[in-house]
C-alpha cells in the first residue's frame, strides 16, 4: 500500500546504524504512531519502540510527531512493543500492548497506532492480532485509520486522474484502446528521476522537463506509429496488439537502462500538513493542488476553446467532423502530446508518491483503465470521476481486505456499477452496442 507516513526512524541504543533499513528503500514497512487517548490526541514522543519479526529485532524512538515508520527486510509476522518504561507516569498505558502484525509483500505502512491512557492495563496483556492493513470494526482506531486512506485515496485518484484523461481522449478521438499507455507514464516519473536525482537539477525544473519530453514522446510515437497506420486502416484489433508489444518493448528498454532497482525521487520525509491523524508531505499537497489545478484547465480547454470544441466534435464522430472543416489529423496529434504529457505528470507525481520502478505505469495500467471504463469510455469528466472513486475505493478497502486485494475490489466494484449503468457513470448510452 502506498502511504502518505514517511517519517524516518530514530534508532535507539540497542540498534547500530548498519542495522536499520530505510523506510524509503524497503519493500514493506511498518507505520507506529502513539497518542493520547483523549479528545485532543496528542502525539507522544520520545517513547521507545521494538520491532520484532524473523531475523529482525531493531528498537526505534518516536519523534515529535508520536511517529515512527519502520523498514522491514520481509513480508511476514511482526511483533511491535511499547516500552511503557520510557512513557510519562500521567501519561498511563497504550490501550493494546504488544501488538501483532502481518505484513504483506510489497505493502507500505502497516499501520501499528497506540493510544494510550491512564484506564489502560499495564503491559501483560494478549497480543491482538491484526490483519495487514488493519481490520477494525469499531473505536477511536478505526476512524485513526479511515480519514488518513480517504485523504490517501483522493490524491491517488487526482494522480490517476491526469493519466485517465489522457488515455479517455486517446481512445474518444481514434477508437484506440492504447495498452502502452503505462509506459507515458513510466517515462515521466524515469525523466524527472534523470534529472533531479542523477543530474541534481532543481525539482521544479526537473518536472516541467519531464513534463515537456513526456510530449514530445507522445508527439513521436503518434507520428512515427500511429499516424502511419491509421493510414494503412489498420484495424483496431491489430493497433490493439501493437500497443501490447510497445508497452512490452519500452517497459524492458526502461529496465536495461534503469535497472529493476526501486528507485527513489529526492523529496523531503517530513511532514508539511498535519490534519488530525492526516499527515501529508509537501509532494503530496503539491501533486494534488497541480493535479487540480490542470484538471481545471483541461475542463476550460474542452469546453470554451476552439481546440476543445474540435475535441469533442471527433471524438462524437469523426466522419462528420472531417467534413465539417475540421483538421482531424491535428486534433489527433494534439491529444497525444496532450495526453502523454499529462501521463508524464502523473508519473512524476507517482513517483514522488510511492516507490520507483521500471513497471510502475505498467502495475497502475489496469487502475487506469478500470477508472477510464468505470467513467464512461472516450469521456474526460468520466475519467476522472472514475479515478476519484477507484482511488478511494482500494485505499479504503484495506481496512477490512488484505492488501493485496484491494486492486481485485476495486475492479468488483467496477463490475457490479457497469452491470447497473453499461455506459460508466458519466457515459452516454449511444455509445454502447
Amino acid at each position: 500500500m502506498v502511504t502518505l507516513f514517511a517519517m524516518m526512524p530514530v534508532a535507539a541504543n540497542a540498534s547500530t546504524p548498519a542495522d536499520i533499513i530505510p523506510p524509503e528503500e524497503a519493500d514493506q514497512s511498518i507505520q507506529v504512531w502513539i497518542r493520547l487517548d483523549d479528545a485532543t490526541k496528542t502525539p507522544v514522543a520520545n517513547v521507545g519502540v521494538n520491532v520484532e519479526g524473523e531475523d529482525f529485532d531493531e528498537d526505534f524512538v518516536t519523534d515529535a510527531e508520536g511517529r515512527v515508520l519502520v523498514g522491514v527486510p520481509d513480508p511476514g509476522a511482526y511483533t511491535v512493543t511499547i516500552d511503557e518504561a520510557t512513557l510519562a507516569p500521567e501519561a498511563g498505558f497504550p490501550n493494546k500492548n504488544p501488538r501483532e502484525l502481518s505484513v504483506s509483500s510489497e505493502q507500505k505502512g502497516t499501520p501499528a497506532i497506540f493510544l494510550v491512557s491512564p484506564d489502560n492495563p499495564a503491559i501483560g496483556a494478549e497480543p491482538t492480532p491484526e490483519a495487514g492493513g488493519g481490520s477494525q470494526a469499531a473505536g477511536p482506531d478505526f476512524w485513526t485509520l479511515f480519514w488518513p486512506k480517504v485523504v490517501t485515496g483522493l490524491i491517488f485518484g487526482l494522480l490517476l486522474a491526469l493519466a485517465a484523461i489522457g488515455l479517455s481522449l486517446i481512445y474518444g478521438t481514434t477508437g484506440l484502446n492504447n495498452f502502452a499507455h503505462g509506459e507515458l507514464v513510466t517515462f515521466g516519473a524515469l525523466m524527472a528521476y534523470t534529472f533531479s536525482g542523477i543530474f541534481g537539477w532543481p525539482a521544479p525544473i526537473a518536472i516541467v522537463a519531464a513534463v515537456i519530453l513526456g510530449g514530445v514522446f507522445g508527439y513521436v510515437q503518434n507520428k512515427g506509429l500511429w499516424k502511419p497506420l491509421r493510414k494503412r486502416g489498420l484495424g483496431l484489433i491489430p493497433l490493439m496488439i501493437v500497443t501490447i508489444g510497445l508497452s512490452l518493448v519500452l517497459r524492458y528498454t526502461f529496465a536495461f537502462i534503469w535497472g529493476a532497482d526501486r528507485l527513489s525521487l529526492p523529496s523531503s520525509p517530513k511532514p508539511f500538513l498535519v490534519i488530525g491523524s492526516v499527515s501529508l508531505r509537501f509532494t503530496d499537497v503539491a501533486g494534488a493542488i497541480i493535479a487540480i489545478v490542470l484538471l481545471l484547465v483541461v475542463a476550460f480547454i474542452l469546453l470554451r476553446t476552439k481546440i476543445g470544441k474540435a475535441t469533442r466534435a471527433v471524438a462524437d464522430n469523426r466522419s462528420l467532423a472531417a467534413a465539417s472543416g475540421i483538421d482531424v489529423e491535428g486534433v489527433i496529434r494534439t491529444v497525444w502530446i496532450g495526453g502523454a504529457a499529462l501521463a508524464a505528470l502523473s508519473g512524476v507525481f507517482i513517483g514522488y508518491y510511492q516507490s520507483l520502478r521500471w513497471d510502475t505505469g505498467a502495475s497502475i495500467l489496469l487502475l487506469v483503465f478500470a477508472a477510464v471504463t468505470l467513467g464512461g469510455l472516450g469521456t474526460a469528466f468520466g475519467a476522472l470521476v472514475g479515478s476519484l472513486v477507484i482511488g478511494v475505493f482500494i485505499n479504503v478497502s484495506t481496512l477490512w481486505l488484505p492488501e493485496n486485494l484491494k486492486y481485485v475490489a476495486a475492479l468488483v466494484v467496477m463490475i457490479i456499477i457497469l452491470l447497473f449503468r453499461p455506459q460508466g457513470i458519466l457515459g452516454r448510452r449511444e455509445r454502447i452496442g
